[in-house]
């Protein structure tokens, strides 16, 4: 939309919008819909109270089509009473009796939302949204970034590569093994992720199940709200105030934070790469560099993933920090920070999807790799004071920091020099074998 206050609503809606069935209030009222709907059955089926006999097959098949067929019409009408109750959960639970005001289970519509505070209802809503974006959208998404560094690691293992310490020619490295660190990163912040635990609660608005008790006192509560939150997909929580404490949210939102911070870390190397020649751009017909210099092919892809990274990071520690906190049993303030969720991932799987486009654009510049190792002799001074250290030649390292510290050095006078040194021919052979394109390492293997 033109209009969009947010441009992940409007110049980025198309690439996040995967995330709108998990995070938009349409979602968010839907889920909160399942949650009523869910609770309802349970009682109905488990708790043994007599004015809630078991549903009839119809009567569960009208309750899970309310769910099936909520629409985006559906959630307006929703919002319309929203507008007289002023409160979004008790709108879901006016919505459902109205919806079920002419159907045989009239009688039994006191049971919705039963004995609970909006809090048992929105914790369930958000934990569940939480869990099925992961399983379906953010985890996915991560995972093809992690497969592209790992074949590009693969793909260019023994491509040699001058390393730069400080800014400055360092130790020689591989393109692949450098991509590999990478991918080992993302992959072990990944496997986390993966095994992230969504908690919920039922349990009132205290948390001691106070109402439940006084209305049915034979009713094993903590173990029927247990077996409720389980049957769900979540991780029972059995101790909390009004609200579930979202200290799995917390969690969550640090490992993607984390996830992203090695990305921008990725990011800025990659950038840095293509500003030295490393990798050159395929050019796409059409597109424009610079409005001014039309030569340029700008890492627009990296930079735009940079930025939104750099915005997701931070919603989602603030996130992280804010909502474990809550003023004695319950306050407001985690409603509103809740409900930015969705931006925060967004602008996480928008810059995932920049990453992957400029991956997929680069071509090796083997021409350029190759200038400069030639360029940089010096760096053999490491294995050469190595090997004078392995034969015990005194001074060794103040020997070859006389010869190379700050002095332009060629193959023959570092050549020279070796062919000077009082050290046993195999290892002077393997010294003068020896260039800065072959000083890798295990990097290859690695």
């Amino acid at each position: 939309m033109i209009t969009a206050l947010s441009p992940l609503d409007g110049r980025y809606k198309s690439k996040v919008q995967e995330l709108a069935p998990y995070f938009s209030e349409y979602a968010l009222i839907k889920y909160r819909l399942m949650a009523e709907l869910s609770f309802f059955m349970t009682l109905s089926a488990e708790s043994g109270i007599p004015e809630l006999p078991g549903f009839s097959n119809a009567e569960l098949k009208l309750l899970d089509n309310l769910v099936k067929n909520f629409d985006e019409k559906e959630a307006e009408r929703v919002k319309a009473i929203e507008k007289t109750t002023n409160h979004d959960v008790k709108a879901v639970e006016y919505y459902i009796k109205e919806k079920l005001e002419k159907t045989s289970l009239k009688k039994h519509l006191e049971f919705i939302h039963f004995a609970c505070t909006s809090e048992d209802i929105s914790n369930l809503a958000y934990a569940l949204m939480l869990k099925e974006a992961g399983k379906h959208v953010v985890l996915p998404q991560i995972k093809e970034v992690i497969d592209t560094v790992k074949k590009l690691a693969r793909q260019w293992k023994k491509v040699p590569m001058l390393s730069l310490t400080h800014g400055q020619p360092a130790t020689p490295t591989t393109v692949g093994k450098e991509f590999l660190i990478f991918a080992s990163r993302l992959q072990r912040q990944y496997n986390k992720l993966k095994m992230q635990e969504c908690l919920g609660k039922l349990n009132g608005a205290s948390g001691n199940f106070n109402a439940h008790i006084v209305a049915y006192p034979k009713v094993n509560w903590p173990a029927l709200s247990k077996k409720f939150v389980q049957n769900l997909g979540l991780v029972y929580n059995p101790h909390t105030p009004q609200i579930e404490p979202h200290d799995f949210q917390a969690e969550i939102y640090d490992a993607v934070a984390r996830i992203n911070s090695i990305l921008i870390d990725l990011d800025r190397d990659v950038w840095m790469y293509i500003s030295r020649g490393i990798f050159k751009q395929k050019v796409v017909k059409g597109e424009v560099g610079s409005s001014t210099m039309p030569h340029k092919v700008n890492p627009i892809d990296f930079e735009n993933s940079e930025g939104n990274l750099g915005l997701a990071n931070a919603i989602l520690r603030h996130m992280s920090e804010k909502l474990p906190l809550s003023r004695m049993q319950r306050d407001l303030t985690d409603s509103t920070v809740q409900r930015n969720i969705g931006t925060g991932l967004g602008y996480s799987i928008l810059a995932y999807k920049s990453t992957l486009k400029g991956l997929g654009k680069l071509e090796l510049n083997k021409k350029v790799i190759q200038e400069e190792l030639d360029r940089n002799w010096a760096l053999l001074a490491e294995p050469i004071q190595t090997i004078m250290r392995k034969n015990g030649v005194p001074g060794a390292y103040e020997k070859l920091k006389e010869l190379t510290r700050g002095k332009e050095i060629s193959k023959e006078t570092v050549r020279a020099f070796i062919k000077t040194l009082k050290i046993p021919d195999e290892d002077k052979v393997r010294l003068l074998k020896l260039t800065p394109a072959t000083y890798t390492g295990l990097a290859g293997k690695l």
